[in-house]
């Protein structure tokens, strides 16, 4: 029986692996300040110095763990933006991905996780925006519906709130529905 020998980029590409996935689990546990580059190389099972052979600093680590783009929006009308809103809110009631969490966990103790959601959000809000009907104040509207869905996703995951958690998705989508087609929908 013969064995496949990985190769030294293979390998190399394996540890990079899972040094990220170390790092988004304690990232979305504990945050930017309190996961150290010792705690992530221990739970990938590598040296430290070798995280920072990789990674070049927490910052860089900490940044390539949670890099993620949103879906883009593709609705017609404000009535297919809505059911793709509250779809997209379903999703992160069932659970956010360890680089999101780890991001929102993290934006109100750091700077430069602030900075990153906020150029993130404000990608978001410009997708919506152009979705939107036209109306007077798009970058309004969207940043309303945006932030609306970031405040449930908050008090579902982060902060465990009862009545989130013990709710249905679609349900919750279905209460929102029309605050969110209010914002959405033309000027009226």
């Amino acid at each position: 029986m013969s064995t496949l020998r990985q190769s030294r980029a293979d390998r190399r590409r394996a540890t990079e692996v899972r040094i990220l996935d170390s790092a988004r689990e304690l990232f979305a546990e504990k945050g930017f300040e309190r996961t150290t580059i010792r705690a992530v190389a221990t739970a990938a099972s590598v040296d430290p110095a070798l995280v920072m052979q990789y990674f070049g600093s927490k910052r860089e680590l900490f940044s390539q763990a949670v890099q993620a783009l949103p879906a883009p929006l593709t609705a017609t009308d404000a009535d297919e933006l809505v059911d793709q809103l509250l779809a997209s809110l379903g999703l992160k009631l069932g659970g956010l991905p360890e680089g999101m969490l780890a991001m929102m966990r993290s934006m109100l103790t750091d700077q430069a996780a602030a900075d990153h959601v906020r150029a993130a959000l404000g990608r978001q809000i410009d997708s919506v925006g152009a979705a939107l009907p036209a109306a007077e104040d798009p970058e309004l509207r969207a940043a309303l519906v945006v932030t609306a869905l970031l405040g449930v996703t908050i008090g579902h995951q982060l902060l465990g709130l009862a009545a989130l958690r013990e709710a249905p998705a679609d349900y919750i989508a279905a209460l929102l529905r029309p605050a969110i087609k209010a914002l959405a929908g033309p000027p009226g």
